[in-house]
C-alpha cells in the first residue's frame, strides 16, 4: 500500500444463505463496534504501514465530525488522506504537522509544477475547512499543543468578528460549477443512461438492467433540485403519486435529518418524472424485491425495523418493531439516512424495503454509489458522441441541482415579465406578495443565504438584466420542436445564456446538423 486509505463501516450487514452458509463472529463484531463507539457509516483511516490511529478514530467516530452530512464526511476524509500522504512523505503523522507543513502543502496543492493534479481555490478551501475542523478539535481536547492552521480575524456577514484560516483562498469562484440546459440533459440521459446511439436510436447491444431506476433518479434530481443524499434517501411513502385530474407539478416533503441545513422543506417534481418513479416502483423495483424474498436475503439482514403502521398526515410517525421484538416509534422527519435503510414494511410475499432506490440484490442502493452511475453515463456519452460533438455532455448529481436553479430562475422571470404581462407597478406588488424570483429559487434549493444562490448556483445570470434577456424576438412558430411558444421561448433564452457564459452545456450546431 502506498498511501493512507479510507474504509467505511458497513451500513447494513447481510448474509446470502445461498453463497455464505455460515459467518462466524458477526454478532460479536457488531457488539465490539458498538462498545468502542464505532457505528455504521463511520470512516476508518488506515496508515501506509497498516496501522489505525486510535486518536484519529476517536475524532472520526466520536466528535462532532460524526454528525456531519454523509457527503461532507466522505469529502473530508478524502481531503485528510491527501494531506496525511503529504506529511507521510516528510516522515510525519497528522498530529505532528506544523504551520510550515500547511503552507508547503498549500503551495504543492494549488501552484507547484511538481503536482500534476493541482486544484482550484474552491477545492482548496474545502480541504482547508476539513483540516481546520480536525486541528481545532485536537487542540481543544489537548491532544496537540498548537494549531498548524493559522487564523486571523475578519468581519462576518452580520458585522461580527469571526476567525478564518490565513491560508484560505480569496479568489475562490464558481469555476467548478457547471450547468446543463434541459435539452442537453435529455441528450445525456438518452445516450448515457438509456444507451441510445448518436442518431437517437436504441443501441442493439445495450444491456440496461437498471435503466428505469437510473433514469427516474436522474430526472428526479434535475426536476426537483434535490441534493444527492436528499433524493437518494427517500422512502416510498415520501414520494408523491399521480392522481386523477392530473397536475403539472407534484409536491413532496424532505425530512430535516436528510437535508444539509437540517430543516424540512417542500420539493416540487414535474408530473412526467413522478410517472417515471411510479413505473420504476411497479416494475423493476417490484421484480428485485420478489427475487430477494425468494433467495431469503431479507431474512439474513441483521438490522431490520418492520414498520407496522404510519400515523399522522403532515408530521408522519413510523411505528416499528425490530428483530429482537423491541417496539418503538420515530418521527419520519427525524429518521437519519442510516436508519432509513433498516425500515421495512410487510408486503404480500414478506418484508419489503421502504428505501426507494434498490440495487439488483433488492437491498438499499447506497447514496454515494450514484456518483459511479453518473460517471459511467458520462463516459458513454464521451465515447458515443465524441465523433459528432466538440464537447459531449457530462453530468454529476450536483450539476442537476445547479441546472435546476438556472432553469427555474429563467422560467420565473419569464412568467413574471412576459406571460403575465405585468406593469412595473404590478411587478412590484407581485414581488411583495410572492417574493422575488431569486428568493423563490433560494427557497426551492433550501439555501440559508441568498448570496450562495446568486454567486455560485446562478453565476451565469447574476449580472444580467432580465429585460435584456427578454428583448430578443420570440420564436416565430407557434410550435417549435413540440414545445409551446412559452417553452420554446425559455429554451431560446437558455441557449443565449449558454453562448455568453462559461460552464453551461447546450447542444451545439454540429450535433443538430448531424
Amino acid at each position: 500500500m502506498t498511501g493512507w486509505r479510507v474504509f467505511w463501516v458497513p451500513k447494513t450487514r447481510a448474509v446470502d444463505p445461498q453463497r455464505v452458509p455460515v459467518l462466524v463472529g458477526l454478532g460479536d463484531l457488531a457488539e465490539r463496534e458498538d462498545h468502542t463507539g464505532i457505528h455504521a457509516g463511520d470512516p476508518i483511516l488506515l496508515s501506509p504501514d497498516y496501522r489505525i490511529d486510535e486518536l484519529l478514530s476517536l475524532y472520526l467516530c466520536r466528535s462532532s465530525f460524526a454528525r456531519l452530512a454523509v457527503e461532507t464526511k466522505r469529502n473530508y476524509t478524502d481531503d485528510y488522506a491527501i494531506f496525511f500522504d503529504f506529511l507521510w512523505g516528510r516522515g510525519k503523522v497528522w498530529n505532528e504537522a506544523t504551520a510550515d507543513d500547511l503552507w508547503d502543502f498549500e503551495d504543492w496543492r494549488t501552484r507547484s509544477p511538481r503536482n500534476p493534479q493541482k486544484v482550484g481555490a474552491a477545492r482548496w478551501n474545502r480541504g482547508l475547512a476539513a483540516l481546520t475542523r480536525l486541528y481545532k478539535w485536537a487542540v481543544a481536547t489537548e491532544n496537540m499543543a498548537s494549531n498548524p492552521i493559522l487564523m486571523h480575524a475578519v468581519a462576518g456577514y452580520q458585522g461580527d468578528v469571526v476567525q478564518t484560516p490565513e491560508a484560505r483562498a480569496k479568489e475562490a469562484k464558481s469555476s467548478d460549477v457547471h450547468w446543463l440546459t434541459p435539452r442537453m440533459f435529455r441528450l445525456w440521459v438518452d445516450v448515457g443512461l438509456r444507451g441510445y446511439t448518436a442518431q437517437g436510436l436504441p443501441s442493439p447491444g445495450w444491456r440496461g438492467r437498471l435503466e428505469a431506476r437510473n433514469v427516474a433518479f436522474a430526472n428526479l434530481l434535475f426536476s426537483s433540485g434535490m441534493r444527492l443524499t436528499e433524493g437518494a434517501s427517500l422512502l416510498t411513502i415520501e414520494v408523491p403519486r399521480l392522481r386523477l385530474g392530473g397536475a403539472r407539478y407534484y409536491t413532496g416533503r424532505l425530512a430535516k435529518r436528510v437535508t444539509k441545513s437540517r430543516r424540512a422543506r417542500t420539493y416540487y417534481v414535474a408530473s412526467p418524472v413522478v410517472g417515471e418513479v411510479e413505473n420504476y416502483m411497479e416494475s423493476l423495483r417490484a421484480r428485485v424485491i420478489r427475487r430477494a424474498q425468494a433467495r431469503g436475503r431479507y431474512d439474513a439482514l441483521e438490522e431490520m425495523r418492520l414498520v407496522t403502521k404510519v400515523t399522522g398526515r403532515r408530521k408522519k410517525v413510523l411505528h416499528w418493531v425490530d428483530r429482537n421484538g423491541v417496539v418503538g416509534q420515530t418521527p419520519l422527519t427525524d429518521a437519519p439516512v442510516e436508519e432509513r435503510m433498516t425500515y421495512f414494511t410487510e408486503g404480500p410475499a414478506g418484508p419489503e424495503p421502504l428505501w426507494l432506490w434498490l440495487n439488483e440484490q433488492g437491498l438499499p442502493f447506497q447514496p454515494e454509489s450514484w456518483e459511479n452511475v453518473f460517471r459511467t453515463a458520462s463516459d458513454r456519452c464521451d465515447d458515443v458522441l465524441g465523433p459528432v460533438m466538440a464537447e459531449p455532455p457530462f453530468c454529476t448529481p450536483h450539476m442537476c441541482r445547479h441546472s435546476f436553479a438556472l432553469y427555474m430562475l429563467v422560467v420565473l422571470h419569464h412568467v413574471m415579465d412576459v406571460r403575465m404581462g405585468l406593469t412595473p407597478e404590478e411587478r412590484r406588488d407581485f414581488r411583495l406578495l410572492y417574493g422575488d424570483p431569486w428568493r423563490m429559487v433560494q427557497d426551492l434549493l433550501g439555501h440559508r443565504d441568498i448570496e450562495l444562490t446568486r454567486k455560485i448556483y446562478l453565476a451565469p445570470v447574476s449580472d444580467l438584466q432580465i429585460r435584456a434577456l427578454m428583448a430578443d424576438p420570440a420564436p416565430r412558430d407557434t410550435e417549435a420542436g413540440g414545445l409551446s411558444v412559452s417553452d420554446a421561448r425559455v429554451t431560446s433564452l437558455l441557449a443565449r445564456i449558454a453562448e455568453e457564459s462559461d460552464g453551461i452545456q447546450d447542444i451545439d450546431t454540429l450535433l443538430e446538423t448531424a
